[in-house]
């Protein structure tokens, strides 16, 4: 998965950079070395300072980062995440898609620890969402991890998630579960299956089948879903998705399902308040 991240990084240079920084190369001397500071304007959630170094030293491996703050830490206006010393050139050029990717990250992790804390005391866990960026996915992944969050699966490939519309298009919920173990043992692949369910009869269908590890109750209300959670007593996990706010959250889960997934730490989230700037 890191083969991705080089190859975001290099696409981000090529949109950003083309044939050339024409500003920084007509005004700045190619041998002049300066230092910048990341300075936070804004109460939150660091997250993407390993990513940060990655850019720095993929662009310009000269560039010296200092760290003082790391991923994670809460921060708070004028704390001072690092300084990076080398040519200004490389400083200059790097300074917006360090910025980019610090202030998104920093956003989904301020948000997602937000919402693990309103679940503080309960055993529910927040989950993401393949709601993400094109391109971005493995670091908004990483920055709800960061948050405290949990990480649904990665993309189509790494679980079996039955929705609505495979169960539609499938013919009932039991072809869509029988198809979907015959497949995985064609193909000799180990991957856990969740079924999602929209109201309770198909509910009792997945129960009466049988074969899955997860169900996930879709725009299910608080009340439904603690009736949900009582039928399938333990015998698989839980999810509550669709229509959940921060302010309902709690009571989804003292329903008492298992995990609870939030499109919005990932799709449309406010960056983090940050700017990189001369020493």
């Amino acid at each position: 998965m890191n083969n991705l991240i080089d190859r975001l990084i290099d696409l981000a240079f090529a949109e950003d950079i083309g044939d050339g920084d024409h500003t920084t190369l007509s005004s700045i001397p190619a041998a002049a070395v300066g230092k910048s500071k990341l300075l936070i304007k804004e109460a939150g959630v660091l997250a993407g300072v390993k990513t940060a170094k990655e850019i720095f030293h993929r662009f310009d491996p000269a560039m010296n980062v200092e760290v003082f703050i790391n991923d994670g830490a809460e921060v708070k206006p004028g704390d001072i995440v690092m300084i990076v010393e080398g040519k200004v050139q490389s400083l200059l050029q790097t300074e917006r898609l360090m910025l980019n990717v610090m202030q998104r990250m920093s956003g989904i992790a301020t948000m997602t620890r937000k919402y693990v804390k309103q679940l503080e005391g309960t055993n529910t866990r927040v989950l993401d969402t393949r709601k993400t960026t094109p391109g971005m996915r493995m670091l908004e992944k990483e920055a709800v991890k960061i948050g405290g969050g949990v990480n649904h699966r990665i993309g189509l490939f790494d679980m079996i998630l039955l929705k609505d519309n495979h169960v539609d298009f499938a013919g009932g919920i039991e072809k869509a579960i029988t198809r979907a173990k015959t497949y995985l043992k064609e193909k000799g692949k180990d991957l856990k299956i969740e079924i999602e369910v929209r109201n309770f009869d198909e509910l009792q269908q997945v129960l009466d089948t049988g074969g899955v590890d997860r169900i996930m109750l879709d725009n299910f209300t608080p009340a439904n879903t603690r009736k949900a959670v009582e039928m399938i007593a333990g015998r698989y996990e839980t999810e509550s998705s669709g229509g959940i706010t921060f302010d309902t959250l709690r009571d989804y889960a003292e329903a008492g399902v298992d995990f609870i997934s939030i499109g919005a730490l990932t799709h449309s989230v406010k960056g983090l308040d940050m700017s990189f700037k001369a020493v």
